[in-house]
């Protein structure tokens, strides 16, 4: 019963409710489009360019939200802290997945390129519309949870080598030895299904004006 429990939270989808949902959903979706062509089921080199993407939001949330505080002279609500925490989570997994799929040159000049368009993006968007912005993160940890599911079913099939867990994921997460890659990809799946549902979350607060 919990093992159907826990498959059902990791295939949570947030129904879009407007057109900025619907913008939202169509937006991620047309990413993971050029995801799928480039990398195919080279899992691990996906993750490092999308985790370097990854990490910018919770960045960028994290000084505007600290602007905003100072500017109205209130309380964030533990917001700035929460997401900063996510952007620090982020750059772990993808200082984990550099160990695993040591990036080609091709591979690091896409993550430059990657990260200036995406931070100057999702800068814009999070200051004139910060519920879409989250909704866009939301949708983005959605496919991060398909994108690692996926990763596992291959790393089962065989397909990818379960190698020994780097040793900054098992201090990270406080793995045992023995742990391999498939208990990091677990533990990495678990974090982005908390990330997508949080940054729902803080969307639906910003449309009902709480936040």
């Amino acid at each position: 019963m919990k093992d159907l429990r826990a498959e059902a939270e990791l295939q949570l989808h947030h129904q879009p409710r407007d057109f900025t949902d619907r913008l939202a959903l169509r937006f991620v979706r047309f990413l993971r489009v050029f995801a799928d062509a480039f990398f195919a089921k080279r899992y691990g080199h996906r993750a490092v360019v999308l985790e370097t993407v990854a990490a910018v939001p919770g960045m960028v949330g994290g000084l505007l939200q600290h602007l905003k505080a100072l500017r109205h002279i209130r309380d964030d609500q533990g917001w700035i802290r929460e997401l900063l925490d996510e952007a620090e989570n982020e750059r772990m997994h993808l200082m984990t997945f550099i160990q695993i799929a040591k990036p080609t040159r091709l591979e690091r000049l896409i993550i430059m390129v990657g990260q200036a368009i995406f931070y100057n993006f999702y800068f814009f968007l999070y200051l004139f519309a910060p519920r879409a912005a989250h909704r866009v993160v939301g949708y983005l940890e959605e496919e991060a949870v398909v994108s690692y599911t996926q990763y596992l079913a291959e790393i089962d099939a065989g397909r990818a080598e379960n190698v020994p867990a780097p040793q900054i994921a098992r201090d990270y997460w406080h793995l045992p030895a023995e742990a391999k890659l498939r208990d990091v990809v677990l533990v990495i799946r678990a974090d982005e299904a908390g990330h997508r549902d949080r940054n729902h979350q803080m969307a639906d607060a910003i449309a009902m004006g709480t936040a």
